[in-house]
């Protein structure tokens, strides 16, 4: 995978996590996040840290979105 390549992909995994796709629920949205980033960890895009970091990102913000939807602030 190319570098232009692989920075296009992590910008749709980004836009992804900014910008769930239409009628994605919180939980579908984080499942895909979650996907994406394990394929471009497989395909060498990015490396394990790189992964890591990604996860956490969208665990967070699946952790804030889930608080949200419970009344919490």
């Amino acid at each position: 995978m190319s570098d232009d390549q692989k920075e296009k992909a992590i910008a749709v995994w980004r836009r992804l996590l900014e910008e769930p796709e239409i009628r994605m629920d919180v939980e579908e949205q984080f499942e895909a996040l979650v996907m994406m980033a394990d394929e471009l960890k497989r395909t060498g895009a990015i490396d394990s840290g790189d992964w890591r970091e990604m996860v956490e990102e969208a665990s967070a913000f699946y952790a804030h979105a889930v608080e949200g939807m419970d009344g919490g602030t």
